[in-house]
């Protein structure tokens, strides 16, 4: 198969199959627009048992495969919110740990599964809630990247402290804790919440500019109250 990123605001991926039986796989409702010669199916895909994993994770419970039936067949899958698409070769990665909801689609190759923080404050404080996903096997995949994309490669032990909304994904050695924030005044006065997420490496981190669930705090303080 053959991609492209179109667009720049809220991009698109578009995806051109080389050859009859090529598969792209994504969450339920992630397709944009596709010609004939292709074939949808929705299944949980991995299980049942997997697919109430990927709901815990931010996805749906069934996933959506559009497999080519003729070569030259296109699929476009496009972004959910203003920022860029992240194209990454799954075979070339050591297990890329990604936040809840960064997924948009990937080759059938590609393994989708969840994975639990290995400390319980992680999970309960990390905004992320108890279980991330990983990507795995061999093949492309594509994130969501809200806003523009940051990528930092860590040295051992060397840590980098972020607000958990702007992590989008992170190696397999890379550390993942929850810290939290020092000090009463900056607690309660701060603005930047209780925790700050610490990443220690070695392994690359890919960050991104706007956090999704403040942005939205921020509009939902403009919507009117239905009860006044």
């Amino acid at each position: 198969m053959k991609y492209q990123i179109i667009g720049s605001t809220m991009p698109a991926i578009t995806i051109t199959f080389d050859a009859a039986g090529e598969a792209m796989y994504t969450q339920s409702g992630g397709m944009a627009w596709m010609t004939e010669g292709i074939e949808m199916s929705t299944n949980a895909k991995g299980g049942l048992m997997k697919g109430i994993g990927r709901m815990f994770a931010g996805e749906s419970l069934f996933m959506a495969t559009y497999q080519a039936k003729q070569a030259g067949a296109e699929i476009a899958f496009a972004s959910t919110v203003a920022g860029q698409i992240l194209p990454i070769n799954v075979g070339e990665e050591n297990g890329l740990t990604c936040q809840k909801g960064a997924f948009l689609c990937a080759e059938e190759g590609v393994n989708l599964d969840v994975t639990f923080t290995k400390k319980l404050s992680s999970g309960v404080f990390g905004g992320e809630g108890f279980v991330l996903e990983k990507l795995s096997g061999s093949g492309m995949a594509f994130l969501e990247i809200d806003g523009d994309m940051v990528e930092r490669q860590l040295a051992p032990g060397e840590v980098l402290k972020v607000d958990t909304g702007n992590v989008v994904a992170f190696d397999a050695g890379v550390q993942y804790e929850i810290e939290m924030v020092k000090g009463l005044g900056n607690i309660f006065f701060g603005g930047e919440g209780l925790f700050l997420t610490k990443l220690i490496g070695p392994g690359k981190v890919i960050l991104q500019t706007q956090n999704l669930a403040e942005f939205a705090g921020r509009i939902a303080r403009f919507i009117p109250n239905s009860s006044n």
